[in-house]
């Protein structure tokens, strides 16, 4: 694609190797892809570290032609529109969220023409493997939304946890979101007649059982 005249992202989790974890890191990846394979090719370098007039100055060689290819963190995730890109190569993909994943494959392919991106990885998780999965298999945001909200876990209704198991024993959201709507209108119905349940004695039982000492400001409040 270079030798054809366009231009290609290769995107790393890590800004520089610090030796803790095994991803390619930023830095090292565009030192190594000079001396190595794309040796003779105009490679440039743009990661959020980066002092602002520096991250501009990488920013406009590519976008003005001036390189061949960027070696990025996520940094290009958003507001990056470069119609000439038209190959992406992304390191240790499975380190990457969905919605990332996501938002960097729509870098390329913005001229119209044939584009491809290249999810590189050896999950070791089966979400990892999930998630490369599901880019494989589509490039709808909202249908990758659900199966992020499916591998990640819907987290807890009643709580702070973001992902994981959710607490809802039967319910699966977004699925069920209208029979979840539903029932909190009903269970607002109850509280408006009854705020401290005294005629619903099992319901207050299940929603100490739920809520512990917070159970006391809600029937209060």
């Amino acid at each position: 694609q270079i030798a054809a005249g366009h231009q290609a992202y290769v995107v790393c989790p890590l800004v520089e190797d610090k030796g803790r974890v095994e991803a390619r890191a930023a830095t090292a990846e565009f030192e190594r892809l000079q001396a190595e394979e794309l040796r003779g090719v105009r490679v440039g370098l743009l990661h959020g570290q980066m002092k602002s007039a520096e991250k501009e100055a990488a920013m406009a060689a590519f976008r003005s032609g001036a390189t061949d290819v960027l070696v990025a963190t996520t940094v290009i995730e958003v507001g990056v529109d470069v119609p000439n890109a038209t190959v992406m190569v992304v390191q240790d993909a499975d380190r990457f969220g969905l919605s990332q994943l996501h938002q960097l494959r729509g870098r390329v392919g913005r001229g119209g023409g044939a584009s491809w991106c290249f999810l590189l990885a050896t999950p070791t998780t089966p979400e990892g493997t999930a998630r490369l999965e599901a880019m494989a298999e589509t490039t709808d945001g909202f249908e990758l939304a659900e199966r992020d909200l499916d591998i990640r876990g819907s987290g807890e209704v009643f709580g702070a946890r973001q992902s994981g198991l959710g607490d809802l024993r039967l319910g699966r959201i977004p699925r069920d979101e209208a029979i979840v709507i539903e029932a909190r209108r009903a269970a607002e119905r109850i509280l408006d007649a009854d705020p401290g349940l005294a005629g619903h004695a099992q319901l207050r039982e299940e929603v100490e059982d739920l809520l512990g000492d917070a159970v006391e400001f809600l029937f209060k409040s």
